[in-house]
This record gives C-alpha cells, sequence and structure tokens, in this order.
C-alpha cells in the first residue's frame, strides 16, 4: 500500500465522500485532481488521467474553457446574486428561460429552477401532487419509477431511484413512491424472447402495476432517456413507444429525466427525441452549464401552470422556491454553454464521433471479460461477466468492475463502475483521435483486469 501524502491525511479526516467505501478510503486515500483542460485531468503529482465520465456526466465542454469562466466573472462584477422571489427578476433568467423553451422536446410554457438535477426532481413530485391537488384528484398521488433508475438523493428523489444502496438503512422509500421493472434486455430478457417481445412485457408490467396501485392513485411516470448510474441501460428501440400508450391510456404524467441525457450526449438536444418518449415535462441539470455553475431546471407545462396560477388565488402564493434559484451566475453561464453548443455544432460533432466511440466500445465485446456493450452517442458501457455463454456475473464482493475502474485509473482513464458495468461519458468535445486513446487504455486495461480474474481464480468463485 502506498504511503499517504500529507493533504490525503487531511482529507481523510475532513472529508466526506459520496458513493464511496469510507472504511476503505481511510486505507488507500483519496484521489487528488488539482488541474483540468480539455478532455484531461492532472493529479497532484502532476500525472494525467482521461476524464473518460465527464466528471460525473456533465463537463460537456470540458475543463478551462476561457469562455465560460470569463462569463462567470462578468456576471459576478454585474450581478453577483438578487433573487427572483416576490416578482424579482433579472435578464439572465429571462433569457435562458426563454432558451429552454426553445430547445425543450416538449411543449413548455415556463421554467422553473433549481441548484441541482435532485432538486430538480424532487421539484418534479412537489409539482405533480401539486397539479392534482389544484385540478381536485386528491388521491392522484403516487410516482411510479423504474428498478435501477437513478434521480436523486434527496429523501423522496432518493425513494425514486431504484438502487439498494441508496435505500439501505436510510428508512427509503417513502410512501407513494413505486417502482416497475428495468428495462435491461441483457440481463432480464427471457431465453427465447425478442427485444420487441421484451418490451411488450415491460410495458405490461407498468400497466399491471397501475391496476394492482389503482388507476385513480398513479399521479406521474418518470424515466431516464438511458439509465446512467443503473449501468447505462439502453432500452429496446420499442421499448418507450410501449410506454407511451400506456400512460396516455391512464392519463399518467410523463416526466423525462434529462439530467445526463440532454445538451447533446445522445445526439440530440436531449434524450426524449432520440429514444422517442412522449414526455409532459423535463428535468435538467449537469450539461446545462457543463457543470461550470450548479444549476438545474424543469420545464413546466401549460396546465400545470394554470394550477399553479390558481392555487396562488387561493392561497396567495406560489408556496415553493430556493434562495439560489435563476442565480445570475448561473444564468450566465448556461447562456454561455448553450451559445457554445450551438456555435460549434456540438450536436454535428456528437453525430460525427459518435460511430468512432460506439465502433471502438463494440469491438470490446470479443473480449472474454465482457458480457454485454451498449452505446447511443457519447454515452456507453461494457458489462463484465464471469461467463460469457451463460452471462453469468460476479459475486458482488469480488469488486471485479471496481478492480478494472482502477487498474483504468493506473492507466490513466477515469472511469466510472455500477457494480461490474464500466461506464463511459467523455466531454462531448472529445475528438476522434482521443476517442482511439481512450480505448486504446481500455484494451490494456482489460487485459490487466483479466490476468487478475485468472491469478484468482475469479470465475470459480462467482
Amino acid at each position: 500500500m502506498r504511503p499517504l501524502s500529507n493533504m490525503a491525511v487531511r482529507d481523510i479526516e475532513t472529508v466526506i465522500h459520496p458513493y464511496t467505501n469510507l472504511a476503505r478510503h481511510r486505507e488507500v486515500g483519496p484521489l487528488i485532481i488539482n488541474e483540468g483542460k480539455g478532455i484531461y485531468l492532472y493529479d497532484d503529482k502532476g500525472r494525467r488521467y482521461i476524464e473518460g465520465l465527464a466528471g460525473l456526466w456533465c463537463t460537456a465542454l470540458g475543463y478551462g474553457n476561457e469562455e465560460l469562466v470569463e462569463a462567470a466573472a462578468n456576471a459576478m462584477r454585474k450581478l453577483s446574486y438578487t433573487t427572483i422571489f416576490s416578482g424579482k427578476s433579472h435578464d439572465a433568467a429571462i433569457e435562458l428561460s426563454e432558451k429552454l423553451k426553445e430547445l425543450a422536446p416538449c411543449p413548455a410554457s415556463k421554467v422553473l429552477f433549481s441548484g441541482s438535477g435532485s432538486e430538480a426532481n424532487d421539484m418534479q413530485i412537489k409539482l405533480t401532487w401539486y397539479l392534482n391537488n389544484a385540478t381536485g384528484r386528491p388521491k392522484k398521488k403516487k410516482i411510479i419509477s423504474r428498478q435501477r433508475a437513478y434521480h436523486g438523493v434527496t429523501i423522496a428523489t432518493a425513494s425514486l431511484t431504484g438502487l439498494p444502496w441508496v435505500h439501505t438503512d436510510f428508512d427509503l422509500p417513502i410512501p407513494g413512491i413505486v417502482h416497475t421493472s428495468c428495462p435491461h434486455y441483457y440481463r432480464f430478457g427471457e431465453a427465447g424472447e425478442s427485444e420487441d417481445a421484451f418490451a411488450d412485457r415491460m410495458a405490461t408490467d407498468l400497466e399491471d402495476l397501475i391496476q394492482k396501485e389503482g388507476p385513480d392513485t398513479i399521479a406521474a411516470f418518470i424515466a431516464e432517456p438511458i439509465m446512467g448510474a443503473g449501468g447505462v441501460i439502453v432500452p429496446p428501440s420499442t421499448y418507450f413507444a410501449k410506454i407511451n400508450k400506456v400512460l396516455a391510456k391512464y392519463d399518467v404524467r410523463f416526466i423525462g429525466d434529462e439530467v445526463i441525457c440532454g445538451f447533446g450526449r445522445t445526439g440530440n438536444w436531449f434524450g426524449s427525441e432520440t429514444m422517442s418518449m412522449a414526455v409532459n415535462s423535463i428535468s435538467m441539470a449537469k450539461a446545462i452549464t457543463s457543470a461550470y455553475f450548479p444549476m438545474g431546471a424543469v420545464t413546466i407545462e401549460e396546465d400545470l401552470y394554470q394550477a399553479m396560477l390558481d392555487e396562488s388565488r387561493k392561497i396567495g402564493t406560489f408556496g415553493h422556491g430556493y434562495t439560489y434559484t435563476a442565480h445570475p451566475v448561473g444564468c450566465a453561464v448556461s447562456l454561455k454553454t448553450i451559445e457554445i453548443y450551438e456555435r460549434i455544432g456540438i450536436i454535428d460533432h456528437v453525430r460525427k464521433v459518435a460511430p468512432v466511440f460506439e465502433s471502438r466500445l463494440r469491438k470490446l465485446a470479443d473480449h472474454p471479460l465482457v458480457g454485454d456493450v451498449r452505446a447511443v452517442g457519447l454515452i456507453g458501457a461494457l458489462e463484465l461477466v464471469a461467463d460469457k455463454r451463460t452471462r453469468r456475473a460476479f459475486g458482488p464482493k469480488q469488486g471485479v468492475g471496481a478492480a478494472c475502474a482502477d487498474i483504468l485509473q493506473e492507466l490513466g482513464l477515469i472511469v466510472r463502475s455500477m457494480g461490474d458495468s464500466v461506464a463511459f461519458c467523455p466531454p462531448l468535445i472529445i475528438t476522434a483521435d482521443e476517442i482511439n486513446e481512450m480505448f486504446d487504455i481500455v484494451e490494456k486495461g482489460l487485459d490487466r483486469t483479466e490476468e487478475r480474474v485468472h491469478r484468482d481464480n475469479l470465475r470459480a468463485a462467482a
């Protein structure tokens, strides 16, 4: 075990790290990142890494973008802060709301801002309840999410999230949040079942759940176009067309969680377009500012806005908002981010380099460790398995996915493992040459992981 630096010891004694084994962290310490430029990060020892997950699915324009730095600095000089409570506003909030309405994949009447994706999805729950109270449907309150979904970590959004470690010993999920089947064909498809038949079964599962809970109690369904932290799960091509019909049949509000897929990741402005989702509203964050400022937002459809007006007339106010709602610096950074996306043609760029990304990723399907390969646009994953033929997984305590991510980090590539799925989500500005550089490292890392699996006889133990 390498000796820990003074800074690493100070980190261990002061900082709590999310999604980290805190006990192990005391032994191995942090990777301390001190600088970033383009798609690369540099640690405190000067070592360079390709940032293969765009931070946390978010730094779309990479690191050190001077235009965004200047946009933030100029905004701070002009108006470092103002609230939009009590009818106040500012130019950047107005201009950004107009732009988001223009780009949204669904009809949007208004925009409501938050500070993160978790807050955005939390607002979606509150607003859904608010809508149904305003329209005389007080029993129509339950929200359907999906197993292995990720929608945040507030009490309510962690309940939406369908991952056990987000619930265990936090006393979650809260009542009124239910989960339907995960559309992961590779892992949950039945023998002889086609992807389309699997999609039919997923839609039937959703309808059966609605019937079981009571159609008059189901208010909304929330879904990521591609399930990010659950393992970069890409549903069958016909999945959302079938889900759309079920939701329309039972008058269920469809919330599209675009926190990861929004702003070009899948080759369209929003993943809802790529995956043909008939959403009523979307949640946004992450790439809305290329992660240069914490910001989230939701679109407000016209019937929801009318309900909010009715409630304001009844109550005297709209009783929701955050200190940093529509922060002027965040709005300015977001406007500049979107301006850059449009100026450099980020959608066309993603479509141009995505075939290279997908080709290099799919080539790895032949590796003895790789069971499944999933990719859309510039997001993808490898699922590592003990047996390719039977799809037998490694045991969770064997930590093969985590070991692979550690090996890749040692080789100069930062990725994220979710169980034994290893995710890739590089900055959208990545070039074809940089994609090839990234996957050259991945090939070496998989070979080294395979050596470890063979050496420790992990297939036999799985």
